[in-house]
């Protein structure tokens, strides 16, 4: 519909006016994104100082309110001049750029921030935007949808050279910053896979599909290399780490970021003929509906996200058991409503459906805990309206209402707001922020 996000929810100027409605929630700790772009226009070289400015600004007005700030240097923003250069994400050379990126935020930042996230969802912008086409640069092979790429190879590329990155990243972090103190982890997204039935091979199925999701990264970054399930179904199309790069990788975080959202009914399926996306590559059917045709969960908003509270539970004691109770944070959790202009305000602003999906979904995370997990805090997505990718300004997650046709882009809190201030006011379990 040609939404864009030139101007988005202006948190550029507007920041001060935002973190007013972070300190009326009584939320503890800030989750926010640097923009390669904003402080290296073209990828390498020359350094924007009005880049710096702002994110020291931003950073030392969230201090100075008693909010923590938790920074991810990579949120799908790749600076255009490097997809022209050299292709992106395609190239190795990106890995050793990232580097040099992340060096400059931990020198001009790394005094204050004391928690990093390399990268936001790998899987996103490996198989989103080089297997499906859906998000820039818009690759995949099927050509009545992308004019160029190669959804059964590039992802693995893409991903490769992702993981390399974050541990290029990790190592300046810890070895020419180690006095800072400060610790660093990436997030990877995610579904609960939930047998479809109590079969074997729907069991055998399901676990496929998690190794493939989650397994995909945070096996590199624990354990050094890629999980063995998807060595044998990939094949030669999964790129191999050298001795020397698993032993970069192995170790490189110190914690799991886990964003997640929804689940799915997974079943065994059968290798394909012709191997064409990284779904194909995993042998096995995901599907919202069980055999009965009953829906595994309330649809929100968008078409992928699906209420399903024990999901995250799940999810984080899968993290757990498999990576030896790493420290965990939730990164991203929430869900979305449908916005209507033609609708009063009130539609928009009266949400019990989210206030529904906050308390069923953190009541999980409080059981994991229960349950022996290391969960040490929540970020909810989001605090605000935002642009939404391909989805644009149509589906709305904030806890706080954006008029994007105001010039001043009002803020207004929805009941979601006020429910999630009371809610981790009064959490026992501290992990809540």
């Amino acid at each position: 519909n040609g939404d864009t996000g030139d101007e988005a929810c202006q948190q550029y100027f507007l920041y001060r006016q935002d973190i007013e409605l972070m300190k009326a929630m009584g939320v503890g700790s800030y989750r926010f994104s640097i923009s390669w772009s904003r402080l290296i226009p073209s990828g390498t070289g020359a350094v924007n100082q009005l880049g710096i400015d702002y994110y020291n600004n931003l950073i030392n007005a969230l201090l100075e309110n008693d909010i923590v700030p938790f920074v991810t240097l990579y949120h799908w923003d790749l600076p255009q001049a490097l997809d022209d250069r050299y292709g992106g994400w395609l190239n190795p050379q990106v890995q050793d750029d990232f580097a040099v990126y992340a060096r400059l935020c931990f020198q001009s930042f790394g005094d204050r921030v004391k928690n990093w996230i390399t990268l936001n969802e790998p899987q996103v912008f490996s198989v989103v935007a080089y297997g499906e086409g859906t998000h820039a640069p818009g690759r995949c092979s099927d050509r009545s949808r992308c004019t160029e790429g190669d959804s059964a190879r590039e992802p693995y590329i893409v991903a490769h050279n992702a993981l390399l990155a974050h541990a290029k990243a990790v190592r300046i972090l810890r070895t020419e910053f180690s006095n800072q103190n400060g610790v660093i982890g990436i997030t990877i997204d995610g579904d609960y896979s939930r047998p479809l039935t109590d079969s074997q091979e729907d069991i055998n199925a399901a676990e496929t599909r998690q190794q493939f999701q989650h397994g995909w990264y945070f096996d590199p970054v624990f354990f050094g290399d890629y999980p063995p399930i998807m060595k044998i179904q990939v094949g030669d199309r999964l790129p191999a780490f050298t001795p020397e790069e698993q032993i970069l990788l192995r170790g490189s975080t110190d914690f799991a970021g886990i964003n997640h959202y929804s689940s799915r009914f997974v079943s065994a399926g059968s290798p394909p003929n012709v191997p064409t996306s990284v779904q194909s590559d995993t042998w096995t059917i995901a599907s919202e509906f069980d055999q009965n045709g009953v829906q595994i969960g309330l649809q929100a908003a968008s078409p992928w996200l699906y209420v399903v509270p024990y999901g995250i539970r799940n999810v984080i004691n899968w993290v757990s058991l498999r990576y030896g109770n790493p420290p965990i944070y939730i990164t991203e959790n929430g869900r979305d409503q449908i916005y209507d202009p033609n609708d009063p305000i009130s539609a928009t602003i009266e949400d019990p459906l989210r206030i529904d999906f906050y308390r069923e979904y953190l009541d999980n995370v409080r059981m994991s805990i229960l349950d022996g997990s290391d969960v040490r805090g929540y970020f909810a997505w989001s605090l605000l309206d935002n642009f939404e990718w391909a989805e644009g300004y149509k589906n709305r997650f904030g806890l706080h209402y954006v008029n994007f046709t105001d010039p001043n882009k009002e803020r207004i809190p929805r009941d979601s707001s006020r429910f999630y201030g009371l809610y981790i006011a009064t959490a026992e379990d501290q992990c809540v922020s």
